[in-house]
């Protein structure tokens, strides 16, 4: 039987990981290289200037045990430009998708589709439609494998954002 802490340092777990940081050249560079040099994965990765102040926001989805991510957060407080390290344990994340399908399609099929993933219908031209959602990532990678049996032409995701509640 496996104690509380084999637990800990073997059960892979999903993570959001907020990184407040100062504006400056090469910090992306420098986190991914701090990912890429231990082995640790990002599944997304968003980054965004924050209004009105001279930082950024990294949203960074990771998977990884539970000392793992605590090397993460170590490693990640350590960086020199980097102000403030937030693990969400409490929060809202989004993730945004953009589809194009070919125009050959039932136009009010495709409507009702996206409508349940909280999407629109975009842009229609002469050979494409054009439908953007924003839902929890969960609820995007379910309209992804839904929207397959349209054929689509290209599938743009955005990444994570993630807010504190």
């Amino acid at each position: 039987m496996k104690s509380a802490h084999d637990f800990y340092n073997t059960t892979e777990k999903r993570e959001i990981i907020s990184v407040i940081v100062q504006n400056e050249d090469s910090v992306l560079s420098r986190i991914s290289n701090l990912f890429s040099a231990r082995g640790y994965n990002i599944d997304s990765l968003t980054v965004a200037p924050i209004p009105n102040s001279e930082y950024s926001r990294f949203t960074i989805v990771t998977v990884g045990s539970g000392r793992t991510i605590d090397q993460i957060v170590k490693q990640l407080n350590k960086l020199i430009p980097v102000l403030k390290v937030i693990e969400h344990k409490n929060f809202i994340e989004k993730d945004t998708v953009l589809i194009k399908l070919p125009i050959g399609q039932n136009l009010s099929d495709i409507d009702v589709v996206i409508k349940a993933y909280n999407g629109s219908i975009e842009h229609i031209t002469d050979d494409a439609v054009i439908l953007s959602a924003t839902n929890n990532p969960k609820r995007i990678m379910d309209l992804i494998k839904i929207i397959q049996s349209f054929n689509p032409i290209e599938i743009v995701r955005s990444g994570v954002v993630s807010i504190e509640r």
